[in-house]
């Protein structure tokens, strides 16, 4: 097994995880002058942050349990810097209206070496062919990278 998982490939979509309330309140929480707009979707990512760092101590403490310690930090790859600078950089919060504890449980996963944040062009986002439409240029990468095939490759290759 691995001793570096890559957990999630997330590009920012909403997922039926997250609550339209969650969404209001970030809204509300995250909003600041002119740039409400762009820190409103911060915040939506600071989210998204905060269950995927969370689903991946949880993963670190299951391999653990089957003898598998995971010594490098697990990768969390996003294509917001914005989201990241904010996790990493505690400076970025005065933008920000309201510091909660998901800030500082992100930032002391990062600092304990439990997770890593990683910038990943939005072109090489594996999550977009489960979250989003894309056209056949955009959808090719993430289907062969995934290693699903065409279904014409399948055609009278199954047999006894």
């Amino acid at each position: 097994m691995e001793k570096q998982n890559e957990l999630l490939h997330e590009q920012g979509q909403f997922g039926s995880e997250t609550s339209n309330e969650d969404l209001k309140s970030m809204n509300y929480e995250i909003g600041s002058g002119n740039e409400s707009g762009s820190w409103s979707v911060v915040g939506v990512f600071q989210l998204q942050v905060l269950q995927a760092t969370a689903q991946a101590i949880w993963m670190r403490f299951v391999l653990s349990d089957f003898g598998e310690e995971q010594v490098e930090p697990t990768k969390l790859l996003y294509d917001n810097t914005s989201a990241i600078a904010i996790s990493k950089n505690p400076v970025h919060h005065h933008k920000t209206r309201l510091i909660n504890r998901s800030f500082y449980f992100i930032r002391d996963a990062l600092q304990d070496g439990e997770i890593d944040l990683l910038y990943c062009k939005t072109e090489e986002q594996l999550a977009d062919i489960f979250t989003k439409p894309l056209a056949r240029d955009c959808f090719e990468y993430p289907r062969k990278a995934l290693g699903v095939i065409s279904a014409q490759y399948l055609e009278g290759s199954v047999g006894l």
